[in-house]
């Protein structure tokens, strides 16, 4: 089925946790003090939006790839804790493949590890999939952000490989990581998963944090008894 992608809308995808909007230029002010007070956000990032010169420029850009038909660029708002969290973008898109990109994500230390970025994942991927019916995402990362690359699989990425000193950091070039989600591994697993699960990944995640807690309080009291 070929898809017709309308660029020119305003877009806006929301579960009862997140509402993903179309990014706008008025969004500068609610973005601004991430860009001044987390300046960690843009260590492996491939442009730094540290700033409010840089942040508006990291904006116009993203606006400007909206107006060239390749990218959705979205503004995450957490509607569990009514804040605005970060961004995210659908990109490169290329009609003659069929295929997208999800990246550019970001979110505030507040909301990170909340099990907000699956839900967010999972509407993209629904948009993507079911809506335009497209036949591939691709994710790329920074082969050293290790957290960003954990968290792309799981959601399902499969990895594929590393791409050796592809493109221009921040920092000197770099070693990219390359994943994908294919039509069918959405449609048989990662939906349903995705669905069904998003606070089962949190509930998990919380416990066995609290478990390994509970562990290194346990092996200390052995230790001093011992001693």
């Amino acid at each position: 089925m070929e898809s017709e992608i309308n660029f020119s809308q305003n877009k806006h995808l929301e579960n009862s946790r997140v509402l993903l909007s179309s990014l706008k230029m008025d969004h500068f002010e609610s973005l601004l003090p991430f860009s001044e007070k987390e300046p960690e956000l843009w260590k492996y990032a491939l442009q730094s939006a540290e700033g409010g010169k840089l942040l508006k420029k990291y904006i116009r850009e993203a606006l400007l790839s909206k107006n060239n038909k390749t990218a959705f660029p979205f503004v995450v708002f957490d509607k569990q804790k009514q804040q605005i969290a970060g961004m995210t973008r659908l990109y490169d898109y290329n009609k003659i493949h069929n295929t997208i990109s999800i990246g550019h994500t970001w979110y505030g230390k507040y909301f990170q590890g909340t099990g907000l970025n699956k839900h967010c994942k999972f509407l993209l991927l629904s948009e993507v999939f079911d809506t335009w019916h497209l036949d591939r995402v691709e994710f790329r990362a920074d082969y050293r952000n290790k957290r960003s690359i954990n968290a792309m699989k799981s959601i399902g990425c499969i990895e594929e490989g590393i791409l050796r000193s592809n493109c221009k950091g921040l920092d000197g070039r770099r070693d990219s990581i390359v994943l994908r989600i294919l039509k069918n591994e959405w449609q048989n697993t990662i939906k349903d998963l995705l669905k069904y699960k998003p606070e089962f990944y949190w509930l998990l995640f919380t416990s066995i944090r609290k478990f390994r807690i509970l562990e290194k309080v346990k092996n200390f009291k052995c230790f001093v008894f011992e001693t």
